[in-house]
């Protein structure tokens, strides 16, 4: 009853208007069903065990409202709800309600101190190698034809002998164990699929058999792995090189899921997304929030830690790309924090310097060290050993000479500055040998535009002290809602294909561990994390 008497009606029927028409036969309240699916992952329950908990769990029942005969939904509606707000770009309203909520209340405000890291996410596929993708989405394209055209199917390729080679999914056999034969069977895949896609393109087959999705996809994996040569004597298909292969963004990883994308993070890859979570870090009793990060005692105690943003992204995506987006969507629902803590993933002296700039907020970061020779080595004159003069665009070194040369240049895309020392000042040196590796040449620096290479001598400078590194523990948190995360919601496996259907399940799975948190602090007891059931721990008052 405490999350119903304090937050009201969350989700009312009319927030969700636009997703279900006038006309027609009246269907279940989305009201009910937004809620019935924040249940879901706050119990970690599939579409089937919830509709059957509406239908038989009297917990449930009270929550929602329904007389305890109600016979509740059939478990596709929950798909078809989620569809829905997909369908009309609604993935963020029950996030974006509850926020609006507690931001009446208080409880959650712009300003103050926020975290934000990633996880990866595994995607609702297998993982394939080459071949096996190869075999699977030319089999996956001849099922939808055998649907689509039996007759046509059946006139244009051989189906019995393709029926052996295709018709087992490729996760019911094992490949040869040979190199040689796996690279023949390779082969083999490649000329039967140009030689599908060479009579679905013929002039006289049916047009809209080449739009099946399908067969855009099986058109998109041969693109991407094979080569096809045509000359007067043959045609020869032979398999791209690993160094021949498209970029991973760009890559397909499954042919049931065009979304999921291969993914290295610290060693590790996976075949997927990457989700941000943003939440609020403002001190609390416990200074030490990095280890403590839920503690709520009660609504006179500091109130819980509130997730304010997610984000979803192929598995290719990095942190750093992510920096300016989180920000943006933050700003959209007017919960820029002064402070935002982040791993060092996430900042770049660009970044640091237009994040101040654009949302006048202080990213708390590690950043790369100088990984100049002498930063490396410990010893000789690093960059920091030198006094740069912006305005007269010269720079000084340890020995009281001056450079030469001061050239605006471009290094790997990003805008620099190129110094120079002259060879004939550099050469006599007594201390060259500390300076500079070149044998003939004088120093030469780079450095960043001003405003960035000063914000970059800044953070390199603070995280050294102790007491910024005792600042930036509360980083460390956020860790602990991933961990949290995880065993509650099921955030790490995606249960659904494609990035807009993940990235709802992760706006719901966030829900629920915002109302998990905020009910353990209206109720006055700290959150127990030995469980992964908390429904005992929401009121059964959330009826909508």
């Amino acid at each position: 009853m405490r999350v119903r008497d304090e937050l009201g009606e969350l989700f009312a029927d009319a927030e969700f208007a636009e997703t279900f028409g006038a006309r027609g036969r009246p269907g279940w309240s989305p009201g009910r069903l937004a809620l019935v699916t924040v249940l879901q992952f706050a119990e970690n329950l599939t579409d089937r065990a919830a509709a059957h908990r509406v239908r038989y769990g009297m917990d449930f029942k009270y929550a929602l409202g329904l007389d305890l005969d109600d016979p509740g939904f059939d478990a596709s509606v929950l798909s078809e709800f989620r569809a829905r707000l997909v369908e009309h770009g609604l993935e963020e309203k029950a996030l974006d309600l509850l926020l609006t909520a507690l931001k009446d209340r208080g409880l959650v405000k712009a300003g103050g101190k926020q975290r934000t890291d990633s996880t990866h996410v595994l995607a609702a596929v297998r993982d394939l190698n080459r071949l096996e993708l190869a075999g699977e989405t030319l089999r996956a394209a001849l099922e939808a034809l055998a649907c689509a055209a039996p007759d046509w199917l059946a006139e244009a390729v051989p189906v019995r002998e393709w029926t052996e080679r295709y018709g087992p999914r490729t996760d019911s056999w094992h490949p040869p164990t040979s190199k040689t034969r796996r690279e023949e069977l390779a082969l083999v895949y490649g000329r039967d699929g140009f030689t599908l896609l060479e009579a679905v393109h013929a002039p006289h087959a049916l047009a809209w058999l080449r739009e099946l999705p399908a067969l855009q996809v099986l058109r998109t994996v041969w693109l991407q792995n094979y080569h096809r040569t045509v000359t007067e004597a043959a045609v020869k298909v032979t398999r791209r090189e690993s160094g021949d292969l498209p970029p991973g963004r760009l890559r397909l990883a499954s042919p049931y899921d065009t979304d999921a994308r291969y993914g290295l993070k610290q060693g590790s890859w996976w075949t997927g997304y990457k989700v941000h979570i943003s939440e609020t870090c403002d001190e609390a009793h416990d200074q030490s929030a990095a280890v403590d990060y839920g503690a709520v005692h009660g609504p006179d105690g500091p109130p819980p830690r509130i997730i304010t943003n997610i984000a979803t992204t192929d598995a290719t995506v990095t942190d750093a790309e992510m920096t300016d987006p989180i920000h943006h969507m933050l700003a959209t629902r007017d919960l820029l924090p002064t402070e935002h803590y982040l791993d060092s993933g996430y900042p770049s002296a660009e970044l640091i310097v237009g994040v101040k700039k654009r949302f006048g907020v202080a990213l708390i970061t590690p950043v790369l060290l100088n990984s100049s020779p002498q930063a490396r080595a410990g010893a000789g004159f690093d960059r920091t050993a030198f006094t740069i003069d912006w305005d007269n665009r010269q720079a000084t070194c340890p020995r009281g000479n001056t450079s030469t040369w001061w050239s605006p240049a471009s290094q790997r895309g990003t805008k620099a500055i190129v110094v120079k020392f002259d060879k004939e000042t550099c050469r006599p040196c007594l201390a060259r040998d500390q300076c500079t590796r070149s044998k003939t040449g004088g120093r030469t620096l780079s450095l960043k535009p001003r405003d960035q290479q000063e914000a970059l001598d800044h953070a390199r400078a603070q995280q050294t002290d102790e007491q910024w590194r005792a600042k930036y523990a509360a980083r460390a948190g956020v860790e602990g809602t991933i961990h949290e995360a995880v065993p509650v919601t099921g955030m790490r496996r995606a249960r659904y294909r494609g990035l807009p259907k993940t990235h709802i399940e992760h706006v719901f799975a966030a829900v629920a561990l915002n109302l998990i948190r905020l009910d353990a602090w209206w109720n006055g007891h700290p959150l127990d994390r030995t469980r992964v059931s908390h429904l005992a721990r929401l009121d059964l008052s959330l009826a909508v």
